[in-house]
C-alpha cells in the first residue's frame, strides 16, 4: 500500500480547546485512516511551520484523500498537505519511463 507524509497546523482556537482538555490525537488519527482500510505509522508534533506530521499508509489516492478531505473539512486546523511517498523502486522505475517521454521546454 503507498505511503502518505502529512503535515497539519491547528488553529488557535483548537490550540485553546486543546490547552483546556489535552487529548492524545493519536487514536482519532488511527481511526480515521483505519475507516478506509489504512494504517497510521507515526503520529508527531513538531516546532516550526507545521505543527505535527503523520505517516499514514492507505490502500489508495482516493482513500487518502477522503480522509484528507474529512479532517480538512472539519474546522480544527488552519492547514493540511499530503504527499504521496515513493518507493525508491518507484523512484527507479519513473526514472527508467522519464527517458520515453518526449519533454519539450517552452518556448523550444
Amino acid at each position: 500500500m503507498p505511503l502518505y507524509l502529512s503535515r497539519f497546523s491547528y488553529t488557535p482556537e483548537t490550540w485553546a480547546r486543546l490547552i483546556g482538555h489535552p487529548e492524545d490525537r493519536t487514536k482519532a488519527g488511527q481511526s480515521y485512516i483505519e475507516s478506509v482500510g489504512g494504517k497510521l505509522h507515526g503520529f508527531w508534533y513538531a516546532f516550526g511551520r507545521h505543527d505535527g506530521y503523520c505517516l499514514w499508509e492507505a490502500p489508495d489516492n482516493v482513500s487518502m484523500a477522503a480522509v484528507a478531505l474529512a479532517i480538512s473539512g472539519g474546522g480544527a486546523l488552519s492547514s493540511f498537505e499530503t504527499t504521496v511517498l515513493l518507493t525508491v523502486e518507484e523512484t527507479l522505475d519513473a526514472l527508467r519511463k522519464a527517458e520515453s517521454v518526449q519533454y519539450r521546454p517552452p518556448g523550444a
